[in-house]
């Protein structure tokens, strides 16, 4: 199963913390966005594996853009 990390505010991508392979935790921060001078963490809703990103530094972000994409594993 996977899910999707979408950016929650508009602006650009400041930094991307998560690396392809790397476990995620629920509440971790994979991103920060540049919005308005401030900058805003993007914090992980699931516990997964990174298996895809989809974004680089300075990237333009919409409110809803799909920045990563996490294996959860199966669902028991």
């Amino acid at each position: 199963m996977e899910a999707t990390i979408n950016a929650h505010m508009p602006g650009l991508v400041a930094r991307v913390v998560a690396i392809e392979g790397e476990q995620i935790a629920k509440g971790q921060t994979v991103a920060v966005i540049n919005c308005m001078k401030n900058e805003l963490a993007v914090i992980s809703e699931y516990e997964g594996k990174v298996k895809q990103v989809l974004v680089k530094e300075w990237d333009e972000m919409d409110v809803g853009s799909p920045m990563i994409i996490l294996d959860l594993g199966e669902v028991k």
